[in-house]
């Protein structure tokens, strides 16, 4: 990432841990045979968040190693599925379309990140189109904002934000990463 270093190694342990707890919920959950529509849409929630939170720390940390088209195809192959399935599936679902977004702005930000000079040349042009920076801003600041307003509807009964707090912690998390990472460029 084009950022301070600070910047990036915060990123990297916000979304790093928020991807593990994500994978830790998928290493606990059953099989998603037979267990209904929301097990199987919540497994879905915690696979590509676990993706998303592992490879955006991942991606924060690695710089310039990894080519930047490595990143398009971790990023945009997952995307277009969830589009596809937002877009085509029987239960048009919110939080698929949320994903592909995620998706295709990790793929955008690797893209342009790629494409912009380095670090350090402070002065340098931003990577991207601004527009399209600026749109996404906009809608991970609006989500970050949403799930934070979730977050504290939650912590008003103690088993309710036990329950159901940590994952929206973990998902308000991202959506801060995700306008973090978009700063940056």
């Amino acid at each position: 990432m084009h950022g301070p270093v600070l910047v990036n190694w915060l990123l990297a342990v916000l979304t790093a841990a928020a991807g593990g707890y994500c994978l830790s919920r998928l290493r606990r959950a059953p099989g998603i045979a037979g267990t209904g529509t929301h097990r199987r849409h919540s497994h879905e929630s915690d696979a590509a968040e676990a993706l998303m939170g592992l490879g955006m720390a991942a991606m924060a940390v690695s710089g310039d190693a990894v080519p930047a088209v490595v990143w398009a195809w971790v990023f945009g192959v997952p995307a277009a599925v969830f589009l596809l399935a937002a877009l085509l599936g029987p239960d048009r679902r919110a939080h698929r379309l949320h994903h592909a977004i995620g998706g295709l702005a990790m793929t955008y930000a690797a893209l342009a990140m790629a494409a912009a000079p380095a670090a350090g040349h402070h002065h340098a042009g931003a990577g991207g189109t601004p527009l399209l920076t600026g749109v996404l801003l906009l809608y991970f600041g609006g989500y970050s904002l949403w799930a934070g307003t979730r977050l504290l509807g939650t912590t008003t009964g103690r088993l309710a934000a036990a329950t159901a707090g940590l994952p929206r912690a973990c998902r308000l998390s991202m959506g801060i990463g995700m306008f973090a990472m978009l700063l940056t460029m």
